[in-house]
């Protein structure tokens, strides 16, 4: 862990020095924990999963609505017209006004535990669905990440590259200033200008990256960048070694328990599926009251009332509840099997996060010690050329190993960050609270706690 520490300071001094001169004198500097926190508020696929999640808390209180009675108003009224023939062979005819009016209340008192198996299924899928919903967070914090950093290295290489054509323009002058002078042959004019236009081309290409960087990053983050500050790595949150990542990949990260709940969930639709085959007991009260107005016929009227308690067994369905039943079984294998399949998944890209994490230190250490040699190799190359002992070309190929060397290292440390935040979100630990983002974190268990026992109310908490 020393040597962890101790590389964060160079890293940071680097991008420091590559990212202040892209910073307009007058801009306020964004930093990335409030690109992040910008991110976490505002992402439409981070909202858009937390509205689902609402959406399957709601399937609480309708698993739950299989406790409460059911209650039911009737109300009918019609003309009927009438022809009575009478003994004496008399006819008489009316029309009648009947109407009706009653109220059923059913109470379900035993289904075979569905309605308890069907509660609980609901919970574990809301608990799904957080662990899906934390999942959806942490990309989305990656792809800010990535964002942001991508931005900063393309500001930084468009820099790298304006000096680069300074440089060949400079170079160009002299070399023509020595064509004048007879020092030098067209040839190497030729070259200095070749150079140029490549440079100038290399420019253009930076220039249209950090024209899509930028884009992308107004996608993720919701507003365009102005002024990035350098993007600082995470290693004081990651594991200490390989193995503890993978074991808290395997254990916490949120595709992983996410997967495990859906095991139970499936388990429990079993249950759910067995209860078909068990007897079943209600309970039924009913009032009512009927009239049928007429004063040549008589007045005529009832009022009812009823509790009637009824009792079903199944004996043969048709082989649909056992084949839903098999079928639940099967799905509840394959959910071990997803499980399985998740788990390895998450261990392998802990393993990868890892490795990726290392290379990226190493490769910045050295790309920072090519930058120092190239530059130092390109100030002695102009010595040696001004005195006659080399080419332009010479002084041209040591330009472009120092423009390379830069862009190495752009890279490098745009990798570094990123590849730190990717082990953080492997082992599942990607998160505001982690990170300590100036911003609320959205806790799903509110609207659970509003919606499970609601029993009436046609809006959201929300007001919606």
């Amino acid at each position: 862990m020393t040597r962890h520490r101790s590389g964060v300071g160079p890293v940071l001094a680097t991008w420091t020095t590559l990212a202040l001169c892209c910073l307009p004198a007058t801009a306020r500097a964004e930093a990335l924990p409030e690109a992040l926190a910008k991110a976490y508020q505002t992402n439409p696929q981070l909202n858009a999963e937390r509205a689902r999640q609402r959406a399957t808390d709601e399937n609480v209180p309708q698993a739950l609505a299989g406790y409460r009675p059911q209650i039911v108003a009737s109300l009918s009224a019609g003309l009927q017209a009438v022809r009575n023939l009478l003994p004496d062979n008399t006819i008489q005819t009316a029309t009648l006004k009947p109407w009706t009016i009653g109220v059923t209340v059913s109470q379900t008192l035993f289904n075979g535990f569905r309605t308890a198996n069907s509660v609980r299924v609901a919970e574990l899928q809301v608990q799904s669905g957080r662990e899906a919903l934390r999942n959806v967070g942490q990309g989305v914090l990656l792809d800010a990440v990535t964002a942001y950093t991508n931005v900063l290295a393309n500001q930084s290489l468009v820099e790298a590259q304006r000096s680069n054509v300074a440089f060949l323009r400079e170079t160009l002058s002299i070399t023509q200033r020595r064509l004048n002078a007879g020092d030098v042959t067209p040839t190497d004019t030729a070259q200095a200008e070749a150079r140029l236009n490549r440079g100038l081309a290399d420019l253009n290409a930076a220039e249209v990256a950090l024209a899509v960087s930028q884009a992308t990053y107004t996608q993720v983050i919701g507003n365009a960048p102005s002024a990035l500050r350098p993007a600082e790595v995470v290693d004081r949150y990651l594991p200490k070694s390989r193995e503890d990542s993978i074991a808290m990949a395997i254990h916490e990260h949120p595709a992983v328990m996410a997967a495990s709940f859906d095991v139970d969930v499936a388990s429990t639709n079993i249950r759910v599926a067995e209860g078909a085959l068990l007897p079943s007991a209600s309970l039924q009260g009913s009032v009512s009251r009927s009239r049928d107005s007429d004063q040549t016929l008589g007045t005529f009227g009832t009022d009812q009332a009823s509790i009637v308690a009824n009792v079903t067994a199944p004996i043969y369905d048709g082989g649909q509840a056992a084949s839903q039943t098999r079928q639940a079984k099967e799905v509840t294998a394959q959910s071990r099997l997803v499980l399985d399949q998740v788990r390895n998944q998450a261990r392998t890209a802990a393993v990868s996060a890892w490795v990726a994490n290392e290379g990226a230190k190493i490769a910045v250490s050295a790309s920072e010690s090519e930058v120092k040699a190239a530059t130092v190799a390109l100030q002695g190359v102009q010595r040696e050329a001004a005195g006659g002992q080399r080419t332009t070309v010479d002084v041209l190929n040591s330009q472009a190993d120092l423009i390379q060397a830069r862009a190495r290292l752009i890279g490098a440390l745009r990798d570094r960050v990123i590849a730190s935040y990717t082990l953080l979100s492997a082992v599942g630990h990607l998160d505001v609270k982690t990170l300590s983002l100036n911003t609320p974190d959205y806790l799903p268990e509110v609207h659970y706690q509003q919606v499970r026992d609601a029993w009436h109310g046609l809006r959201t908490p929300s007001g919606q």
